[in-house]
């Protein structure tokens, strides 16, 4: 008798021990629980959805904004090539005819030449009239491709479109303006191709 009750006082003992253990286990996950905060989900949720941007929380939308701009930028400088060539093209058209005007020139400088000092002779009165005729007839047909002359007496002498050569005295003319024009000058549209000489009044 004395060997079988050993075991069941050993038995009791164990299931004491098991009961204090379980009794500790939930006395800890109370007081674990008790610590906690009552709204979980606030307190969670809240910081992370403040610390993400949307464009994180949606890249798509970041690569079709950033797509767009791409596009944008390309549109921009298509455009701007397009202009620059358009430019590029009227420029060249402008003054393609440089060269043959400025051949041309020289021939327009004897045509003045002669109505200058055949104007002085009586005998070449009927030849000049032909002459001032071929004279307007190629000083019409340059100012179509855009050559005109400059220089003309008594207007104010430019640095920019005359060349002085001398001076001369005038009572007509004020100081500073052209008192006489030597060579004609000439432009192909805004582009000064050959300045005028002139002698500028005293």
């Amino acid at each position: 008798m004395r060997r079988q009750r050993q075991p069941m006082e050993s038995y009791q003992q164990a299931a004491r021990v098991g009961e204090e253990l379980k009794n500790e286990e939930n006395q800890q996950e109370e007081a674990l629980a008790s610590e906690q905060p009552v709204d979980d989900e606030c307190s969670c949720d809240a910081p992370e959805e403040a610390a993400t941007p949307e464009a994180e929380a949606d890249p798509e939308a970041r690569y079709r904004a950033e797509l767009e701009e791409m596009r944008l930028r390309s549109a921009a400088e298509m455009d701007n090539f397009k202009k620059r060539l358009t430019r590029e093209h009227q420029e060249q058209m402008r003054y393609a005819a440089e060269k043959v005007l400025g051949d041309l020139m020289p021939t327009l400088d004897n045509l003045d030449l002669a109505l200058q000092y055949g104007s002085k002779n009586e005998a070449c009165k009927d030849m000049l009239q032909g002459v001032a005729m071929t004279h307007k007839s190629l000083l019409d047909a340059v100012a179509r491709h855009g050559l005109s002359p400059v220089g003309v007496e008594g207007e104010e002498f430019s640095p920019e479109i005359h060349e002085a050569v001398g001076f001369d005295s005038r009572a007509d003319l004020a100081p500073g303006c052209v008192a006489r024009v030597l060579q004609r000058g000439y432009k192909l549209g805004e582009r000064l191709l050959r300045p005028a000489k002139v002698m500028v009044n005293q």
